[in-house]
């Protein structure tokens, strides 16, 4: 019974280590595909060295207080990892900031070397507790299948515990200090009485503060990303997300319009055939469009989609989601809410970033014939799209891919870090795009002679993106490295419509 519970400990703790080992990178380096690659990648690794390192050692010294020491030696690293990384995680910042490639791959791969030893031990511990278990050789089939589902219930207890309960109630750094307090228990299970100060002296740093990762308003770490607040340093507010590379949303107090891609969006109701009555927004974070729809468009009824309630949340709070009445803000992965609704819109925008990647399911063959089905005649889809001045290959897949579901479809390429692909589902010359073009709002009547100069239709580049084989990850990495190489400089001009400009 006591070596069961080890093992159901040592299964939860292995698991709740891995999911909050994501979280605490995640504001540095994002929780991208590549990210999560690498940290199953070396957990698995410390994991096959645990365990063969565990089985040599059970079989010299098949002693319960041999496997305690081992366990103290997994808790009290794992206790101190989160503080331990946070110079590695300073450095990432650095590297950030600059984007130094070679700074952030160096930190990402420093900070993840720091679980080596607590996810090595708590590995060793998995063929020590079978070899503590046996009394015959008769036996081994049962006593090891036995422990095996006892370590496999823990580790479904601490996934599920970790990420849904521990990490948006305690935050990450809490959660890995409680992971270690149950790992001292566990050892305190088999070392006797005395032993139990561990887990209660590794539970008291759960008093010690979270660091601040960066100055802030406000920050939170939600189900989905570490969500911050700043101020722009001129009345206004931004939101970052996760390792905070560029702004998800901006708000000022004074005016809806932001002299950034956002503002793009706001010339596409005078492109379309008929004024439009609804609009739906894939990816609205703080609500920034939607916002400066109530402005310049108040008859038009938004739905804003954002997977992470929590965003939903900020959003009111700090971005002036509730200034447009008309805006209803939907807690839901888009491309699902698609499938599920039965509304057709005028306007349908795509703007869900896990930065710095598209999620791969909604720039695909698939979604773009589910988004033709949603909108009505005359209607229009709008994408934003990550763009380097001398990288748009990413730009050039999804819109190839847009063309398998509407007649034609049009590049913006309006800045030099953000292409807007948008397609109607009927044809129209360019030049009629342009006449429609003038009966935008005044104030966005200057956004018109840059549609002009850099409006081009696209045409159809290599093989289109499937829900089958869609590389946006790795179009996405490729195209970040490559301006990282060039120097790393993200410099923008505003767009005519800045405020002051």
């Amino acid at each position: 019974m006591r070596l069961g519970a080890v093992a159901f400990l040592v299964g939860g703790a292995t698991l709740a280590t891995e999911i909050a080992a994501s979280r605490l990178l995640a504001p540095y380096f994002g929780a991208s595909t590549v990210v999560w690659a690498n940290i199953i990648g070396l957990t698995l690794a410390y994991l096959a060295v645990g365990y063969w390192l565990g089985g040599r050692l059970a079989d010299r010294r098949p002693e319960p207080h041999v496997l305690a020491v081992v366990l103290l030696v997994a808790a009290v690293s794992l206790a101190v990892t989160p503080f331990a990384a946070r110079p590695a995680l300073r450095w990432a910042a650095n590297g950030l900031d600059a984007l130094s490639a070679g700074v952030v791959v160096g930190s990402f791969f420093a900070a993840l070397a720091l679980f080596a030893l607590p996810i090595t031990a708590l590995g060793a511990a998995a063929p020590y507790l079978v070899r503590l278990s046996l009394d015959h050789v008769d036996e081994a089939g049962r006593v090891a299948g036995r422990l095996y589902a006892l370590s496999t219930a823990g580790s479904l207890a601490g996934t599920f515990l970790a990420a849904l309960v521990a990490i948006p109630w305690i935050g990450t750094q809490r959660t890995l200090v409680t992971t270690a307090a149950l790992v001292g228990l566990g050892s305190a299970l088999l070392a006797g009485r005395m032993w139990m100060v561990v887990p209660v002296v590794l539970a008291t740093l759960l008093a010690v503060p979270p660091p601040e990762i960066k100055r802030s308003l406000f920050e939170t770490e939600s189900e989905y990303q570490y969500i911050r607040v700043v101020d722009d340093g001129r009345g206004g507010r931004e939101l970052e997300l996760n390792e905070g590379v560029v702004s998800h949303s901006a708000w000022r107090p004074d005016t809806v319009l932001t002299g950034r891609y956002w503002d793009l969006f706001l010339l596409f109701p005078p492109l379309l055939r008929d004024p439009p009555r609804s609009m739906l927004v894939i990816g609205s974070a703080g609500g920034t469009i939607g916002r400066a729809y109530g402005r310049f468009y108040p008859q038009v009824a938004i739905d804003g989609v954002e997977i992470d309630p929590e965003l939903n949340r900020v959003a009111r709070r700090w971005f002036g989601a509730g200034d447009n009445p008309n805006m209803r803000l939907i807690a839901a992965d888009g491309r699902p809410f698609l499938e599920r609704t039965g509304k057709r819109y005028d306007l349908i925008v795509v703007d869900a970033y896990r930065q710095p990647y598209i999620p791969f399911y909604l720039a695909t063959a698939e979604f773009f014939r589910l988004v033709r089905e949603h909108l009505r005649p005359g209607g229009a889809v709008a994408l934003n799209v990550a763009t380097t001045p001398h990288d748009r290959q990413l730009s050039r897949a999804v819109g190839t891919t847009l063309l398998t579901a509407f007649p034609q479809a049009w590049r913006w390429r309006a800045l030099r870090f953000n292409d807007v692909l948008f397609a109607l589902r009927e044809q129209v010359t360019r030049a009629g795009l342009l006449r429609r073009a003038e009966r935008a709002p005044a104030e966005l009547r200057s956004l018109v002679p840059l549609l002009d100069e850099r409006l081009t239709p696209i045409r159809p580049h290599g093989t289109p993106l499937t829900d089958d084989r869609a590389p946006v990850e790795w179009l996405t990495d490729r195209m970040v490295l490559d301006q990282a190489e060039r120097g790393g400089h993200v410099d923008e001009p505003a767009l005519p419509t800045a405020p002051g400009g």
